[in-house]
């Protein structure tokens, strides 16, 4: 009776295990991207992605595992120009992207289908108008400042690393970015940055990109270090030249 009772369970935990097995890539597919839209990422994925990340983005040694990183990893670093990578190196610049809005989004929805990540955010959770800038400023100061600077210019981390500079990134890049953590960077959830906060982090990075340079050129936006360092080279250069001048003359 006992053995009849185990085999029982086990097929009953067996048959529904099955069961899950089979729906569940169908659900993500059609919660993240039509089947047709999955299938065309995935070629393009073996294509251009597989020789790094694996024939089924299981990672290698030359790649991370794509796995559960979301739709909104695949749109930041492909719609970026960072993927597919030309060089390995210390870091994944930002270039020309090579895809198209299209397959980006393709390659996006495959990623998605191979398990549960952040999606690509709205247009509702990207909109920034009605955010404040000011409180943007505090938030950014705390939890980005240490690397891309205070004024969102960027700057150098160890190991041939950088922060980038923020000043071309539009508001769906620094929403996905926060969300996802490339790289170097700190991952930043809704648990800890609620969508509000980050509009407002948007607002600020805006506010610098559109702001103007009163003394026409920005040196960095460092502040007075920077200016001094380079009113006081400008000067030396200007009275090493006046001396030459003056010594070719005296002849």
């Amino acid at each position: 009776m006992a053995s009849a009772l185990l085999v029982g369970a086990l097929a009953v935990v067996g048959g529904g295990y099955a069961a899950i097995a089979s729906v569940q890539p169908a659900v993500a597919a059609a919660t993240d991207g039509s089947q047709t839209q999955v299938d065309k990422g995935r070629q393009l994925y073996l294509e251009g992605c597989s020789s790094c990340h694996g024939l089924e983005a299981q990672g290698t040694a030359t790649g991370p595992t794509l796995v559960g990183v979301g739709a909104a990893a695949v749109n930041f670093q492909v719609s970026t120009g960072r993927m597919p990578l030309a060089d390995p190196g210390a870091q994944a610049p930002s270039k020309q992207n090579i895809y198209s809005d299209e397959d980006v989004a393709a390659l996006a929805a495959y990623v998605a289908s191979l398990a549960p990540g952040p999606a690509i955010p709205t247009e509702e959770q990207i909109a920034y108008a009605d955010a404040d800038p000011a409180y943007g400023g505090e938030l950014f100061r705390i939890n980005c400042s240490q690397c891309h600077q205070a004024a969102g210019e960027g700057g150098a981390l160890t190991e041939g690393k950088y922060a980038p500079s923020l000043m071309e990134a539009s508001p769906r890049t620094i929403y996905e970015a926060m969300l996802t953590g490339p790289q170097n960077m700190p991952v930043f959830s809704d648990a800890q940055l609620p969508t509000k906060d980050k509009q407002a982090i948007i607002a600020y990075v805006r506010t610098m990109q559109e702001s103007s340079n009163p003394g026409g050129l920005s040196l960095g936006r460092f502040g007075p270090v920077s200016e001094g360092v380079f009113m006081a080279t400008a000067l030396f250069a200007a009275l090493i030249g006046a001396a030459v001048w003056i010594g070719i003359k005296a002849r």
